[in-house]
C-alpha cells in the first residue's frame, strides 16, 4: 500500500525527530529539509500528499515559500507551522490558501489530526456516512411504514433527501442502497396520496398547504404586517437543489424551511396558477375564463400570471401595490437588477425564475446537456453553478441589502423517470409524461391514479367524459405506436406532472435578511 507522502521544510528539523518518528509510526514517508529553498525544489521534482512548512527560517521566508509552492502545485495543502501568532502573517497565510495554521510547541496529535482534515477527509467523512446511514436504514424504512399524515411524509423526504447529498461521494454500493429506499418511499407515498388527495380537495378539509393557500396564509399575513415581500419563484425547483443553493445565500440571510404540497397535475399551468390565483384550476376556468387556456390551445400556458395576482388581492380586498417579472435569461436579469430601488417601493414583488425549467427540459432534447446532468449529483451541481454566476445570485444579495424579507419557493418539483407505462389516448390527448387528461384514454388502473371526477379535484373537463391520470414514483407514460423509439428517447429524464415525492413536497423558504 503507498504510504502518503509529507514534506516538512524547517531551519530546526533536528529538533522535530521524535514528531517525524511518531509520523513514520503511523504509515506515512517524512521528507525532511531545512530551508524553503530545499523545500521548493523538492515540489518540483517529487510528489507530496502535504506540506508543513515553517515561517520563519533563514533565506525564503515561510510566506515567500508558501507562495511558491502554491504556485507548482496548487492542490496541495501546506500547513504552516511556526512560533509566530502575529495577526498580519496569520492573514497573509490565509490568503495564499494555506491548510491549517499550527503554533508552536506542537504535539504529535495536532500533526495527525491536521493530516487526517487535509489528506484523509474525505475517505473518513465517507466511511463514517455510510455507515451512519446503514444505522439509519432501517428507522426510515419504519417511518415510510408508518407515515399516516402529510407531516409525517415531509419528515421521510427531509430526510432522504439528507442522505442522498451525504451519501453523493459515498460507496456505490450505499447509494444504490438509499436508491432503492426512495423508490420503496416513493411506491408508500403514492397510496397515500390515492387515499387521500380526494378529501383534501373537499371544502374545510384539514388538507396540508397546497399551491393555492400561499398567498392568503403565508404572503398576505406578511403584508398585512407592513413588511416588504419579494415573493421569487424558481420554476421546477426541487428540496434538493434548495439545499445546494442554500449556503450561497446563509451569508446575508437567515432561513425558515418548510415544505408544501403542488396540486395535482404538478405542472406549471394548473400548480403556478393556482399559487397565483389562490383558486384550483376548475374556479379560474370558471371565475375567469379569460384569464385559463386549455391544455388543447397552442396559446402559452402562463401568459396570465399577473392578472391571477390582481383578482386575488382583489378578492380578498386587499390594496397592495406589487410587480411581476418573468426572468428567461441574463438580459432580463440585468434589466431587473437595474430596477431593484424602485422594485423596493412596492409591498410586493413577484419574480419568477425559469432557468431550472429550462434546464430540466433541455436534458431531454440536448446530448450535451444530458451528458452535462448525467445523474442527480450532477443535476444539482449545474443547478448550484447557474445559481452562484447568474444575476439571481446578485438579485438576492441586492435585496438583502434593502433589508426585505425574500420568499423563495417554486410551483413543482421533478422527478427522473425509468419505468414506461402504456397508455392510449386519441389524438386530442395532452403530451405531458406523467399525467394525460382526455375522454378516450384507455390503460391499466393499477398502473396509475385516475380521477374520473375531475370537478370534485378541482379540474377543468374540456368534455363530459373528460379524466385525469397520473404516473406513481419513476413511471412515465408511453404509447405504444413507435413504443421503443419513445421509450429509449424518455427514459432517464426528468418529467414532472405527475405524483412523487420530488415533484409534490416541494421547498417553502422565508428568507430573512441579516
Amino acid at each position: 500500500m503507498k504510504k502518503d507522502r509529507i514534506l516538512w521544510a524547517d531551519d530546526e528539523i533536528d529538533l522535530l525527530k521524535p514528531h517525524i518518528l511518531f509520523l513514520q509510526d503511523k504509515g506515512y514517508e517524512v521528507i525532511p529539509v531545512i530551508s524553503g529553498r530545499d523545500a521548493i525544489d523538492r515540489v518540483r521534482e517529487e510528489i507530496f500528499d502535504i506540506v508543513f512548512l515553517d515561517e520563519n527560517m533563514p533565506g525564503l521566508s515561510g510566506l515567500v515559500t508558501l507562495a511558491a509552492i502554491k504556485e507548482i502545485a496548487p492542490n496541495v495543502p501546506v500547513v504552516m507551522v511556526t512560533k509566530s501568532e502575529e495577526e498580519s502573517i496569520m492573514n497573509q497565510a490565509i490568503g495564499n490558501k494555506i491548510a491549517d495554521y499550527l503554533i508552536k510547541p506542537v504535539n504529535p496529535s495536532q500533526l495527525l489530526l491536521s493530516i487526517k482534515k487535509n489528506v484523509h477527509k474525505n475517505v473518513i467523512i465517507s466511511e463514517v456516512v455510510n455507515v451512519n446511514y446503514q444505522q439509519e436504514f432501517a428507522k426510515i424504512g419504519m417511518q415510510i411504514n408508518d407515515s399516516l399524515t402529510a407531516d409525517d411524509w415531509k419528515e421521510v423526504y427531509r430526510k432522504i433527501v439528507y442522505w442522498e447529498l451525504e451519501l453523493e461521494n459515498g460507496q456505490m454500493q450505499m447509494a444504490e442502497l438509499l436508491r432503492m429506499q426512495k423508490k420503496e418511499a416513493n411506491l408508500a407515498f403514492g397510496k397515500f396520496i390515492k387515499k387521500n388527495y380526494a378529501e383534501w380537495m373537499q371544502p374545510q378539509s384539514n388538507r396540508p398547504l397546497m399551491s393555492p393557500d400561499l398567498f392568503s396564509r403565508k404572503v398576505f399575513p406578511l403584508l398585512d404586517n407592513d413588511e416588504k415581500v419579494f415573493f421569487v419563484l424558481i420554476d421546477n425547483f426541487r428540496l434538493d437543489q434548495w439545499r445546494v443553493v442554500k449556503e450561497l445565500l446563509s451569508e446575508y440571510f437567515a432561513f425558515d424551511e418548510n415544505l408544501y404540497y403542488s396540486i395535482l397535475p404538478t405542472a406549471t399551468q394548473y400548480a403556478r396558477n393556482a399559487i397565483f390565483s389562490g383558486l384550483m384550476p376548475a374556479q379560474i376556468e370558471k371565475m375567469f375564463p379569460d384569464l385559463w387556456v386549455d391544455e388543447e390551445s397552442e396559446e402559452g400556458k402562463n401568459l396570465n400570471e399577473a392578472p391571477l395576482i390582481q383578482t386575488q388581492i382583489d378578492r380578498f380586498r386587499k390594496h397592495y401595490t406589487f410587480s411581476y417579472h418573468k426572468i428567461y435569461d441574463s438580459q432580463y436579469g440585468e434589466k431587473l437588477l437595474a430596477q431593484i430601488p424602485s422594485l423596493t417601493r412596492n409591498q410586493l414583488n413577484v419574480i419568477v425564475l425559469n432557468f431550472v425549467d429550462m434546464l430540466s427540459h433541455a436534458r431531454t432534447e440536448s446530448k450535451m446537456i444530458r451528458e452535462l446532468a448525467q445523474s442527480e449529483a450532477a443535476y444539482r451541481s449545474l443547478t448550484r453553478s447557474w445559481f452562484q454566476h447568474s444575476t439571481a445570485m446578485e438579485l438576492f444579495r441586492r435585496i438583502a441589502e434593502k433589508g426585505h424579507k425574500v420568499i423563495l419557493t417554486t410551483d413543482h418539483g421533478t422527478v427522473r423517470v425509468d419505468n414506461p407505462v402504456k397508455v392510449v389516448g386519441d389524438k386530442n390527448t395532452n403530451t405531458n409524461l406523467r399525467y394525460k387528461l382526455g375522454k378516450n384514454l384507455s390503460y391499466n388502473p393499477k398502473d396509475i391514479f385516475e380521477i374520473k371526477e375531475p370537478a370534485k379535484a378541482g379540474l377543468p373537463s374540456p368534455n363530459l367524459s373528460t379524466r385525469y391520470i397520473f404516473a406513481l414514483n419513476d413511471d412515465f407514460f408511453a404509447y405504444p405506436n413507435n413504443y421503443n423509439y419513445y421509450v429509449s428517447y424518455y427514459k432517464d429524464t426528468f418529467q414532472h406532472g405527475g405524483i412523487s415525492m420530488e415533484e409534490m413536497m416541494i421547498p417553502f423558504i422565508t428568507l430573512n435578511p441579516k
